[in-house]
């Protein structure tokens, strides 16, 4: 079983994340992907509440996509990763992370035990993958994914909400609207 976890902040949830999920599934990257948004993200000072970003995502939640409301509280990725690992010893883990973050993945918590795993990165925004790569420790399992999407990002959607509704769906569009959010 080839499980992928996929960490971020999702304020809110957009179409690029969806294409991303379903490209990893459709394609048999792996087998069943867990959404995990994180509640207190140490960059992140502008979240919405967690229980409104999760509802978001719960659209999108079947077999194979799973949203995680309960390892939502952890600090470091690496203890989301051990987290996994205990709870699925036999499952091959795998962390997808967008290449914005394998710029500073040098910098990660506990760096070491992360390449332990399997790394899936998506590249965007043209960014220079190799170069990020040659200054990781050796050896590591990072696998670098073309998925053509547009350069769309959840802090560019929210900086002019109303017109870039496109980049999401409608029910994301009505849960936003319905509570009052990003105003």
């Amino acid at each position: 079983m080839k499980i992928g976890l996929f960490v971020g902040s999702f304020n809110p949830v957009h179409k690029g994340h969806i294409k991303i999920i379903q490209y990893l599934l459709t394609n048999k990257y792996l087998n069943k992907i867990y959404v995990i948004p994180t509640k207190n993200y140490w960059s992140k000072n502008n979240l919405i509440n967690i229980n409104d970003r999760i509802n978001m995502l719960k659209f999108y939640e079947n077999k194979n996509i799973i949203i995680d409301t309960t390892n939502n509280n952890y600090d470091y990725t690496y203890q989301i990763l051990a987290k996994y690992h205990k709870t699925y010893p036999k499952a091959k883990i795998y962390l997808i992370i967008g290449a914005d973050n394998l710029v500073t993945l040098s910098k990660w918590q506990n760096l070491n035990y992360i390449l332990k795993y399997q790394i899936i990165v998506i590249n965007r925004n043209k960014i220079a993958c190799s170069k990020y790569l040659k200054n990781l420790p050796k050896p590591h399992n990072i696998q670098i994914v073309d998925i053509k999407t547009e350069d769309i990002s959840s802090s560019k959607i929210r900086e002019d909400m109303p017109n870039n509704y496109q980049y999401l769906d409608n029910q994301v569009i009505d849960y936003i609207n319905k509570n009052n959010l990003y105003n």
